[in-house]
């Protein structure tokens, strides 16, 4: 007898992303056909042109961004993912992440502080840990409140590193919990599309902490806030 079910759960996981893959690149694709054909064959009126111009580039975008994650997942797919590790300043790579987002925590009116040491470096893979620290903090911003705030803190062990990134947002409701690091799984689907969400940044995340040799925790509480902590194993030299 051979268990072949692995084998099933996996190509079920690869139909069911393949399949979500069709919807989501469909529907800006379908609104950015609609747009420009009403601007091409002249229905939209001279007061309509730029504003639909503006919803394209929107949907533009909002595909850019979903092919980028889709990308850096596919990376996680290939069975030896390169590590190219090295070691870097944790403190001044969250500090360049929280620079990178100052404007957009401004527009929504939310406060982003960075804690712990300054002197905290971690042997890793430098590109993949921006891209956890930038989902993370990203998140946090887009999923709080007016006035709310985010903190960063980043602290270390005799065995781990850990990233804590909370906020002061609307919260998970605890059925959601055990799904959202699903592939392009939404909490609040309309909420994420308006915010430009695609779905797969906590996947990413999961997946980098995994790559680390670590894991990652989550507290939350509806109209309180989120915490995610991920947990980097210590390496104490680049592998």
């Amino acid at each position: 007898f051979i268990d072949i079910t692995e084998r099933y759960a996996a190509e079920a996981q690869r139909k069911e992303f393949s399949a979500n893959v069709s919807h989501e690149l469909k529907t800006p694709l379908t609104a950015i056909a609609a747009l420009s054909e009403l601007i091409a064959d002249g229905t939209a009126k001279d007061a309509d042109v730029r504003p639909f111009a503006g919803k394209i580039q929107k949907q533009a975008r909002r595909l850019i961004d979903m092919i980028d994650d889709i990308i850096k997942l596919s990376e996680f797919d290939e069975e030896n993912v390169p590590r190219e590790f090295a070691r870097f300043s944790l403190y001044d790579t969250a500090e360049a992440v929280i620079d990178s987002l100052a404007e957009k925590a401004e527009e929504r009116n939310v406060s982003v502080e960075l804690r712990g040491d300054p002197r905290l470096s971690v042997a890793a893979n430098l590109r993949m840990t921006d891209e956890l620290l930038y989902n993370l903090v990203d998140n946090a911003i887009k999923y709080n409140r007016d006035g709310g705030g985010v903190t960063v803190e980043l602290s270390e062990d005799e065995t781990s590193v850990r990233i804590s990134v909370r906020d002061t947002g609307i919260g998970i409701p605890p059925e959601h919990l055990g799904r959202i690091f699903e592939r392009f799984y939404r909490v609040d689907k309309s909420r994420s599309k308006k915010t430009g969400g695609t779905g797969l940044g906590l996947s990413i995340v999961k997946h980098v902490a995994e790559l680390h040799g670590g894991h990652v925790e989550v507290e939350s509480q509806e109209n309180v806030g989120t915490a995610i902590t991920c947990v980097f194993k210590k390496y104490p030299q680049p592998q």
